[in-house]
């Protein structure tokens, strides 16, 4: 229960973190005369790519904890080497036809892939001592 726990509130601040970087990032196009619909096409569509992302990075990560649980160690480093290689697979894929498209401003594109690291970093220094692990 506790690892659900958690993993609610690290997707709440992930999910949180992008919306507020891809509203930053769209306000900065905004601001230095940049905006189009490529920009808002390339924010959305990253930023939904990235959260994926993370999203199956976390549920994978729970589902090999469960099975280290178990004993069964050697399945869980299994299911984190699959996860790791078809996440990764599945991102290069939809980034690249975004990308071919012509819809999607690449730096708007690629730039909330760096939103959920800044989430979870910023989100430290306001995690209270005893959340913290040792």
């Amino acid at each position: 229960m506790d690892s659900r726990k958690t993993f609610l509130k690290e997707t709440l601040l992930v999910t949180g973190g992008m919306a507020a970087g891809v509203a930053v990032m769209f306000a900065a196009f905004a601001a230095l005369g940049y905006w189009d619909l490529t920009v808002l096409w390339g924010g959305l569509v990253g930023g939904g790519l990235s959260l994926a992302n993370f999203l199956l990075m976390s549920l994978g990560i729970n589902a090999a904890a469960d099975r280290a649980e178990q004993q069964n160690v050697k399945g869980g480093q299994s299911l984190i080497a699959v996860s790791f290689l078809l996440r990764y697979v599945g991102l290069f894929l939809g980034l690249f036809l975004a990308a071919r498209s012509g819809q999607c401003n690449l730096i708007a594109l690629l730039a909330p892939l760096l939103f959920p690291r800044i989430a979870l970093t910023v989100g430290e220094f306001f995690r209270k001592k005893e959340d913290r692990p040792a």
